[in-house]
């Protein structure tokens, strides 16, 4: 409903005009009435209407003065102006201020009626413009991000901009591209992630960097057209962003940032940034990379890593696992620190796994080989190696198993030797091992020390103290002498006693006093 106020000096007009006229019928309400230009003013402020009916001849300050003061403060208020006939060609300089409706005195209701109904037509057809324009503009301000976004892929794509395209866009979208350096942040994410996950990282990227110029996401990337500020700050930024998102959903990032150059060098810094996001697989996921991490990819087909594959398989299957992961650990390293290219990193790492899986039996060969494609489809070389390090010691345990059965098979015949021989003076490694099972001594000590946790000679004597103990609680007059020769220390007493004091703590005769 449109608002309407009234204006005359004359009482009988003013109240003729409000009674007269049907304001519910025009979609209209007469919010109040004034006697001249300055009561009129104040009250046009105060209830700001969207029409004003005025006399031109009024005392203080006439209509066109009014309709001069209102334009200039309040333009998109409608007048209508009332004039006796002397005065017309006065009311019509009106028009300089918007004044496009003037009724001669006197004039009835049906006349005013029909004026009203013009202003508020056209009160109605600036509506409708207005609406459409503001619906125009909030459809393109909605959609200017992603124009914004199809802008920053044209900048990256082969596409050569001018000086003069530069400007129209800066223009279009109210930001300085024709002379300012930039920078190009590329964001990669980890692990197993979708569109929701990028779309949440742009937006929270988009809170804390600081005015970012353009972004986008660019099939699995995240990018962004940065002023040039300075590096540590932006680093910075990069961090908290990560951590921020990492809190959110539990995934990392690997961030990539270009050199400064100017917009129109976009597509070669997009490039700069692709490829340091490649050298991810060498520095790992979760680095901020930028040109400087980056050396010279060798590609020469003479430079080779030297490796001695046969003395690793010899580690695996001997099932020293220990030593395995060392090898492992000196052969990641070389290939990190040679930086080679990724597709030759692989074929190497791709080798080394083949000639170790190849030491298995054909069951479990199977098995490996089928997990080579997701050997060689990792993206950092991080994850080849705890994957390597995994299947490693698979294989080197189960040869560790195998090698710690057959051990015990040959200790448990070691100990039942001891006990058979155990008067017998000569019993000793070096015995056991050439008459009775015809092994190498020194390999047999190692074996019996891993199973028994004791060297040979020390668990020999363990039991030889223990059997006298248990002789001198059985018989209990057996003699020293007797008893040295029973448990194979030959002729010799003396030196049987010092050996069972040392174990015991006292002499064979005080251990007997002692029972």
């Amino acid at each position: 409903m449109y608002k309407v106020l009234l204006v005359d000096d004359e009482r009988i007009i003013l109240e003729g005009i409000s009674n007269g006229i049907d304001w519910a019928a025009l979609d209209t309400i007469l919010v109040d009435t004034a006697r001249n230009g300055v009561e009129a003013y104040e009250k046009i402020v105060r209830e700001q209407p969207h029409i004003v009916i005025s006399d031109i001849k009024m005392p203080g300050m006439d209509g066109l003065a009014l309709a001069a003061k209102v334009h200039q403060e309040f333009p998109s208020i409608r007048f209508i102006l009332l004039s006796g006939f002397s005065e017309f060609e006065y009311a019509r300089s009106a028009m300089q201020y918007g004044v496009k409706h003037y009724l001669l005195k006197p004039c009835n209701e049906h006349t005013i009626m029909e004026t009203l109904e013009k202003v508020i037509g056209e009160l109605k057809e600036e509506e409708d413009k207005e609406q459409f324009v503001q619906g125009i503009k909030s459809r393109f301000e909605t959609a200017q991000p992603y124009i914004k976004e199809q802008l920053l892929k044209e900048f990256i794509s082969n596409k050569i901009y001018t000086n003069r395209d530069l400007s129209y866009y800066q223009r279009l979208f109210n930001i300085e591209l024709s002379d300012q350096q930039v920078r190009l942040l590329l964001f990669q994410l980890e692990g197993e992630f979708a569109f929701e996950h990028m779309y949440a990282l742009k937006n929270i990227a988009e809170e804390i960097l600081v005015s970012p110029l353009l972004s986008t996401i660019i099939g699995e990337y995240v990018l962004f057209i940065m002023e040039e500020g300075e590096a540590a700050q932006l680093q910075d930024q990069i961090k908290l962003i990560r951590e921020k998102f990492f809190q959110f959903y539990g995934l990392d990032t690997t961030v990539a940032v270009s050199e400064a150059d100017h917009i129109r060098s976009a597509r070669r810094l997009y490039q700069e940034t692709l490829e340091c996001l490649n050298h991810r697989f060498y520095l790992g996921e979760g680095s901020i990379i930028t040109k400087k991490d980056i050396t010279s990819v060798s590609q020469d087909s003479d430079f080779s890593i030297e490796f001695d594959e046969q003395q690793f398989c010899l580690l695996i299957k001997s099932g020293h696992w220990e030593d395995a992961r060392e090898e492992i650990t000196s052969f990641f390293t070389t290939l990190i620190n040679k930086r080679l290219g990724i597709h030759l990193t692989k074929s190497y790492v791709m080798q080394l796994f083949l000639v170790m899986v190849q030491t298995c039996d054909s069951e479990h060969m199977n098995v490996y080989m089928e997990k080579i494609p997701s050997l060689m489809a990792m993206n950092t070389v991080q994850q080849m190696k705890t994957f390597f390090e995994q299947t490693a010691e698979e294989i080197t345990l189960t040869y560790y198993n195998c090698h710690k059965t057959k051990h015990s098979s040959i200790i448990n015949k070691v100990i039942g030797i001891i006990n058979e021989h155990l008067g017998n003076p000569d019993l000793s490694l070096k015995w056991v091992a050439n008459q009775m099972l015809y092994m190498n001594a020194d390999y047999l000590g190692k074996l019996f020390k891993q199973e028994t946790g004791e060297r040979f000679s020390n668990y020999v004597m363990k039991v030889r103290i223990e059997k006298a103990m248990e002789q001198i609680k059985q018989m209990d007059d057996v003699k020293i002498v007797t008893l040295a020769e029973m448990i194979g220390f030959g002729d010799n007493p003396q030196y049987f006693s010092q050996v069972f004091k040392k174990h015991t703590g006292c002499t064979p005769s005080e251990y007997r006093r002692g029972l």
